[in-house]
């Protein structure tokens, strides 16, 4: 999480009052977004946005990897599973084998909609499966589900 302390003194003051405001609580959380679909991209990062998150997006499986090597855990990770690269099943392997990411909440949101995809998902580790086109209000749910307890 960002605190207060991470912005330095002077910085601090010149934000936004309702990101002064937001840092202060220390209520500002980090979801990682993979995911090579611009227009999904934008309505995650907006729906995450208004509920107090900074969204990272990778558009491929190199770039989430990248992530896992130079950035701290965030607070949760929304992943697709066909990606360049690295499908989102080598993905949720590789989360959960890091040092620091394994804890993560991983939901997949994918178009792959057949059992054995999901079954194989939330055996490698996934938290939850979500299926596209997905409804906005159910995945908001499932995100304040998953992340209660980390």
């Amino acid at each position: 999480m960002l605190a207060r302390s991470d912005c330095g003194g002077d910085l601090f003051h010149h934000l936004p009052k309702l990101l002064r405001d937001v840092l202060a609580l220390d209520l500002l959380r980090v979801a990682v977004v993979v995911e090579d679909d611009p227009i999904i991209v934008t309505l995650l990062e907006h729906m995450l946005s208004r509920r107090a998150f900074v969204v990272r997006t990778a558009v491929n499986g190199r770039q989430a990897v990248d992530f896992m090597e130079n950035l701290p855990a965030p607070d949760l990770v929304l992943l697709d599973v066909m990606l360049p690269y690295f499908d989102g099943f080598e993905l949720i392997r590789k989360i959960r084998e890091h040092a620091t990411w394994n804890q993560v909440p991983i939901i997949m949101l994918t178009a792959k909609s057949q059992e054995h995809n999901i079954v194989r998902a939330l055996d490698h580790g996934a938290n939850d499966y979500l299926v596209k086109p997905f409804r906005p209000g159910e995945l908001l749910a499932r995100i304040r589900r998953v992340t209660k307890s980390s």
